[in-house]
Order: C-alpha cells, then sequence, then structure tokens
C-alpha cells in the first residue's frame, strides 16, 4: 500500500545505509524500485507479454520456489566466474605457444572458436544440470 515513489525512496535509503536489497514486485508500478534495487524480481502471471525493467521474472505461481531460484542463481554466477578462468587459461597457453611460434596460423585460427564453443557449452550444461537437479529436489 506504498505509492511508486515510496518504495523508490524506501530502497534508495537501504543502500545509502550500505544494505544490498532485493526487491520483489508486480512489475508494473514497482519499475522504478526494481531497476534501483541491486537485485529486481518482478512477479507475474502472464510472461508473454511482460517486460519489466528487473533482473529476473518470476512466475508467480512459482514464488514457493524463490529460495531455489536464488541458489540456481548463485550457482549460475559460479559458474560464469569458472568459465572466464577455464577461458583465459586457454588464451593464456594459447598466447605463449603462438608467440614462441609453435602454432601455426591456421590451427590457431581453428583453436579461437573452439575455446568459444567449449565455454558455451559448458556453461550452458553446468546451468542445466543444476536447474534440473533443484527441480528433482522440489519434486
Amino acid at each position: 500500500n506504498e505509492l511508486p515513489q515510496d518504495k523508490l525512496n524506501f530502497i534508495k535509503d537501504l543502500q545509502s545505509n550500505g544494505e544490498k536489497v532485493m526487491m520483489i514486485g508486480d512489475g508494473l508500478n514497482d519499475a522504478g524500485a526494481l531497476r534501483q534495487s541491486d537485485v529486481g524480481i518482478a512477479v507475474t502471471d502472464n510472461t508473454s507479454n511482460f517486460t519489466p525493467g528487473s533482473d529476473a521474472i518470476l512466475v508467480a505461481d512459482s514464488m514457493n520456489l524463490l529460495n531455489k531460484f536464488i541458489m540456481l542463481s548463485r550457482k549460475s554466477v559460479n559458474t560464469i566466474y569458472w568459465s572466464y578462468l577455464i577461458s583465459l587459461l586457454y588464451h593464456g597457453i594459447g598466447f605463449y605457444f603462438a608467440t614462441q611460434a609453435m602454432l601455426s596460423p591456421l590451427i590457431a585460427a581453428i583453436l579461437m572458436p573452439v575455446s568459444s564453443v567449449s565455454v558455451v557449452l559448458l556453461t550452458v550444461s553446468k546451468v542445466t544440470f543444476h536447474g534440473r537437479k533443484l527441480i528433482n529436489q522440489t519434486k
């Protein structure tokens, strides 16, 4: 029962005190507060025509899975960090071999897209695995 500006001001006050804020709202009159918060989750019944200014959209029927959603988000961020690390290692090793003239330009040209594809596949498969694991735990 608060005005949109009141919600926004409340979040700004919390953040000015060093708090991290997660806002859960309907995405319509909460758009400013969702955008201002550190994490904004819009809850809706219909996701097909809904594009709020938030970080995530959660179907209203799934509110009971909010804790699993947050756990999956954390695991996904962790997976992205590992993917960056693997990519840096891969490119560091490739750079070493390229500067030592141990790689032909053709091999280097083949290995570059292989690196991108492997990182994307790793990320998608790991997040999918964690998502399915969390869903199976709720059943």
